[in-house]
């Protein structure tokens, strides 16, 4: 079972010093991102997999949490059960009204 949280949830997080990766597509990573958030497009998680282990949870992000979820549950089947989903993506964050960064 992935976790998740929702983009509300996310921000107290991040201000607590939380790991946040976006699985996006570099041009939409570009086109706007959570502020501090690590770009690993999904199609190079397999290859990146040691980016996500951690001692802490690690928040996985995309446009609306459907490739995130991916990633999670491709990671999850990797053993590596830290990872939590971001349900709402950056879309539901930037809904909120909540900053964005852009550029790479």
């Amino acid at each position: 079972m992935i976790k998740e949280i929702s983009a509300a949830e996310l921000h107290s997080l991040l201000q607590s010093g939380a790991q946040l990766i976006d699985v996006r597509e570099p041009s939409e990573f570009e086109g706007g991102h959570v502020p501090r958030a690590i770009s690993i497009p999904l199609a190079s998680v397999p290859e990146n997999v040691e980016q996500f282990r951690s001692a802490n949870d690690v928040y996985v992000i995309c446009h609306s949490g459907a490739r995130s979820m991916r990633a999670c549950e491709f990671l999850h089947d990797a053993g590596i059960t830290n990872v939590i989903n971001v349900a709402g993506g950056t879309s539901g964050w930037i809904a909120l009204g909540n900053e964005v960064e852009t550029g790479a």
